[in-house]
């Protein structure tokens, strides 16, 4: 094999920051953990104690905050972000485009008299108005209408990045629709609070209030940046648009939980310093299955600040990898032919007592109410698959979802056999009638009150399910490794909130017929077992098997993400999500149309760069061999007049098969910009994502194998970009 082209970045490096204090002294985990958060702690210190009793209530207990008490939270603010170095401060809050959006504002200003003052006032703090023009709306806006507001969530503390101070936002349009993911996540979780609390009174007076928690695992390449900046289609569409598998990636299994490479375990332990300082919980990290590929976990949070965290760690490890002489490859799938990466969102709901909804207890009453929440998350998941489905789909995660790597595009919930079992015995042995004593004994203490003692070792994962049962919580497994973890939870947080509300009404109304509640909320239990059991699924969810038993079942399994995008304007999303006043009608429809919109926009890039390496760069290589090989054709007929065409045979094959290549290339790149000419004159943006769904993306698929043929026959050292060979292995 010959010497690879492209130089590795340096040597593995043990350098990372260790003066975390600024005095040359190295400290512990604990010592730097949220040093650069504006969080409790550091309220109480700056703040009077009447201010930093308004300010926590009112986080708390989601009551309006006082503009005085903004006014002094903001001094606070300001005088600790410039003792920590902090010259400016932005709203940091989640457009729409799946990213993070940030105006830098410094704290400098100019007195009446010209003097420099440092200000940041609580006008500031509580609302600013950027330039909505230019982020996605969905037509809410129009162009020329520019304003926009973001203002201060209080309940993801502000922090320190770069010198700069960064307040957590909400962002709406100038007439009060949402333009981001905070908005209806916060909504979405205030009405799960209100929900649960209401199921909860008939279990646990105490609870005051209920937390969506969501631990989510972060999967991800690297790349060496030398190697990335030679790729023009990784550069900038994410993924590789061309690219021959390499003899060995991943089918000796001997990366997954290997031994993490220096290099890369040194980036990690810098990200993490820096996650830690940032208040991020940052706790697991491993070598994934795929070469390159690694994944990072933090321990649970609230789901609101698990979002936040989400969102700045890629922006961190972006930028730290750069130091390191990596990049960071977020797309679902990066290199045809191995894994891809997901983002898997462990979901749970925990009072403020500290007793997590979806574990079990140690008493009959404790179990029936984990059966009650656990059931009716199952039956939220049952009624608004297509939606939860359609939540995570977009272009990039199409490539990953339904290969045998990743869930497949059916939703099912995986609970395990044992549990299941727990659910089919309560099916069969409650009627709708009253139970005698001796029933109500043996389903309350051989059924019921043993769930945890048969729990015990019994609750397996399930990988191939999109939405599995793991002990305390459910795992979203199809969520994709760039999207943002608010679409699927705004979606589940909701979901789950209505059937409780749902399945309150129902219970009381059996209690109003003079049935005992416990009685009352097991016979209500069975009949939503009942509605919900054909989602639920044990088995391989990779099988062709299961495809067919999920048609039987009639659940949707909705594979091109344009459908998917369709699953907002159905009947049963549009009630549950504006009739619970988490979306407007027109803010659902903006969401629906932005989907399209930035789809179009990555096959457009695709096709675009596609084309660009195809005529630029593969084919002047292809033909500069080909001249080769002929240059050798007339020499060996030359030197040996009787024996040439012999001798040339294997010549002659590849010059031949180089110029069909090369014909199927230059004409379907042709045909796919003609194609793309032809939907760009469409205006509506629905139509023409379905035109470029159709009509261009299947070339950019049939243009690579050809360009993938074409590598394995031109020589190595003319061809122009970096192998998988060589990228897939980091040294």
């Amino acid at each position: 094999m010959p010497k690879l082209r492209f130089k590795a970045f340096g040597e593995a490096t043990n350098r990372i920051p260790v003066d975390m204090n600024g005095e040359g002294k190295a400290e512990s985990l604990v010592d730097i953990f949220a040093i650069n958060v504006f969080d409790r702690p550091k309220m109480k210190k700056y703040l009077s104690e009447e201010a930093y009793e308004s300010i926590i209530t009112s986080i708390d207990e989601g009551k309006k905050i006082d503009r005085k008490i903004a006014g002094q939270v903001a001094s606070a603010m300001k005088a600790w972000a410039i003792e920590r170095g902090a010259t400016h401060y932005t709203h940091w809050f989640h457009p729409l485009n799946g990213s993070t959006a940030e105006k830098h504002d410094a704290f400098l200003s100019i007195d009446i008299k010209g003097q420099p003052i440092e200000v940041f006032k609580g006008d500031m703090l509580v609302q600013q108005e950027p330039d909505a023009s230019s982020f996605p709306s969905g037509g809410i806006r129009n162009t020329f209408e520019a304003r926009g507001y973001t203002a201060w969530d209080p309940t993801s503390p502000a922090f320190i990045l770069e010198n700069t101070l960064c307040i957590p936002t909400v962002f709406v349009s100038y007439t009060g629709e949402a333009l981001d993911f905070k908005t209806p996540l916060l909504k979405s979780l205030a009405l799960l609070d209100k929900a649960a609390l209401s199921v909860l009174e008939y279990f646990d007076k105490d609870a005051r209030k209920v937390y969506a928690t969501l631990g989510w695992e972060q999967e991800y390449f690297l790349i060496d940046e030398s190697l990335y900046n030679a790729r023009p289609d990784l550069a900038l569409c994410g993924r590789t648009l061309m690219g021959h598998a390499a003899a060995k990636d991943q089918q000796l299994e001997d990366h997954y939980f290997g031994s993490i490479p220096a290099r890369v375990s040194a980036f990690m332990r810098h990200f993490e310093v820096e996650a830690l300082k940032l208040g991020i919980p940052i706790k697991t990290r491993h070598n994934e299955v795929a070469p390159n590929q690694f994944e990072c976990a933090p321990i649970f949070e609230e789901a609101n600040l698990a979002v936040d965290h989400n969102q700045l760690i890629m922006s961190l490890m972006d930028r730290i990898a750069r130091q390191h002489g990596f990049r960071v490859l977020f797309h679902e799938k990066p290199f045809k032919g191995i894994n891809g990466s997901g983002k898997h969102n462990n979901w749970s709901m925990m009072t403020d007592t500290g007793t997590n909804l979806l574990s079990p207890g140690k008493t009959p009453k404790n179990n029936l109410q984990f059966l009650t929440f656990l059931i009716n998350t199952i039956k939220a998941v049952h009624d608004h698959s297509a939606l939860l489905l359609g939540s995570i789909a977009s272009e990039p995660n199409s490539h990953r979802l339904g290969a045998h790597e990743a869930p497949p595009a059916i939703m099912s919930v995986f609970i395990g056999k044992t549990l299941s079992a727990v659910l089919d015995e309560l099916e069969q042995k409650v009627t709708d009638q009253k139970m005698t004593p001796d029933e109500k004994t043996e389903l309350k203490l051989e059924i019921i009150g043993k769930i945890p003692e048969i729990l015990l070792d019994n609750t397996d994962r399930n990988r191939t399910s999109p939405f599995a049962f793991t002990g305390n919580r459910f795992e979203f497994r199809a969520v994709g490794s760039s999207g943002s973890c608010a679409s699927p939870m705004i979606v589940l947080n909701t979901a789950v909130a209505n059937q409780l509300m749902k399945f309150k009404d129902e219970v009381d109304k059996v209690i109003a017929k003079g049935i005992k509640k416990d009685e009352a909320i097991i016979q209500c239990l069975r009949k939503v077992i009942i509605e919900s059991k054909k989602i639920r699924f044990e088995g391989n969810g990779y099988s062709q098997e299961w495809v067919d038993e999920a048609a039987r079942r009639g659940l949707p399994n909705i594979s091109n993400p344009l459908e998917a995008f369709k699953t907002f304007l159905l009947d049963s999303s549009v009630k549950l999500l504006t009739g619970n006043g988490i979306l407007t009608k027109r803010e659902l429809e903006a969401r629906y149309e932005i989907r399209n919109e930035i789809f179009v926009k990555k096959v457009q890039i695709e096709a675009r760069v596609l084309g660009d390496l195809a005529i630029n760069h593969i084919i002047p290589t292809a033909i500069a061999y080909q001249n080769t090989l002929i240059s050798n054709v007339k020499g060996l007929k030359e030197l040996f007049p009787n024996e040439w065409e012999k001798l040339a045979d294997h010549q002659h094959a590849l010059i031949l098969e180089i110029s069909e290549h090369i014909h199927a290339i230059s004409h379907q790149v042709n045909e796919m910009i003609e194609r793309r000419k032809e939907a760009n004159q469409v205006e509506d943006i629905v139509e023409k994502a379905h035109l470029y769904g159709k009509n261009v993306k299947p070339y950019i698929e049939s243009i690579r194998t050809h360009i993938d043929k074409l590598e394995m026959i031109v020589d190595d050292e003319m061809w122009p970009l970096p192998k998988y060979r060589e990228m897939l292995f980091i040294r």
